[in-house]
């Protein structure tokens, strides 16, 4: 049965790393929780880890620069591993072709030329991967919407549907469906994936809750001094990524319940109604190891 706590220091002394999430639990797209940060200082002082562990599909480099524009202090985590650095393996690697078709903003634009040193090494033995019309692609590297503002995945359903006819596969660089900016909620690259699997288009996942962004996770923790065969807890907002995915990996997991599914839990965001979670977990037939309001 998933235990309610009341901030990270309850469970003090059970883990030696910590793979957290970072829209929604470390800060909300503007600004950092300084709650949120305390808590993770607290975790390294006391000889954790940190790897924050996001569906972002920017590279760590480019995630890097937003939190810090965030006012994310660099002393609360070790090491950073998106969705974005295991999406750009899967695309250097050529698992949709290297004639590709991307859909996404000109913010995502560093997906395709910043790579972190371990995949710029990959990327120098590969040949070039080329952005071409849709109608010359040999698949699809989806990071998102052109405008996650102004646009919904209805926008792109007539793309999507001769992209099917063509027999396309469609690289998703971010799983998650929405994100909150703010009191905005935006749609994400999983939801024209979604689309397009329900089209009957083949997809290719990379982030949470699928397994190559947590063995690039274990990879980074290992090079930023962790312990062999840690005890790791995952930390996230989203039940279908953060929560899904550290279960199948075999992890403890905190489910952050004020985030995404604030709303359902009980007026009090910071203490969520034990019956009204427990209910909807059952229904989602999901048991985090812990769940708290934010993280504290």
């Amino acid at each position: 049965m998933t235990e309610i706590i009341r901030s990270l220091a309850d469970l003090s002394g059970r883990y030696d790393a910590l793979f957290c999430d970072l829209w929604g639990c470390l800060h909300n797209g503007h600004a950092a929780f300084p709650a949120a940060v305390a808590a993770l200082q607290g975790f390294r002082a006391a000889g954790g880890k940190v790897v924050l562990l996001t569906n972002s599909p920017r590279p760590k480099a480019s995630v890097i620069a937003q939190i810090d524009a965030m006012g994310v202090p660099r002393d609360c985590w070790d090491e950073v591993a998106t969705s974005g650095d295991a999406a750009q393996m899967g695309m250097l690697s050529g698992a949709v072709g290297r004639r590709v078709h991307h859909i996404g903003a000109p913010k995502d634009e560093s997906f395709f030329n910043d790579f972190a040193p371990d995949l710029a090494a990959f990327a120098a033995t590969q040949p070039p991967i080329t952005r071409v019309p849709l109608k010359e692609a040999e698949g699809i590297v989806c990071t998102g919407l052109f405008d996650d503002h102004t646009e919904t995945p209805e926008d792109y359903r007539a793309a999507l549907l001769l992209a099917k006819t063509m027999g396309l596969t469609m690289l998703c660089a971010n799983p998650d469906i929405v994100v909150d900016l703010g009191d905005k909620r935006l749609w994400c690259a999983g939801a024209l994936a979604e689309m397009y699997e329900k089209m009957g288009g083949g997809t290719l996942y990379f982030g949470k809750p699928h397994p190559p962004i947590y063995d690039l996770a274990r990879r980074r923790l290992t090079e930023a001094g962790g312990r062999p065969d840690p005890q790791i807890l995952c930390i996230g907002d989203g039940i279908a990524t953060d929560v899904q995915g550290g279960i199948a990996e075999g992890l403890d997991t905190l489910f952050i319940t004020g985030g995404l599914e604030a709303e359902r839990f009980g007026p009090d965001v910071e203490a969520p109604e034990a019956g009204l979670l427990l209910d909807w977990l059952a229904g989602r037939e999901l048991s985090p190891s812990y769940a708290i309001g934010r993280l504290r």
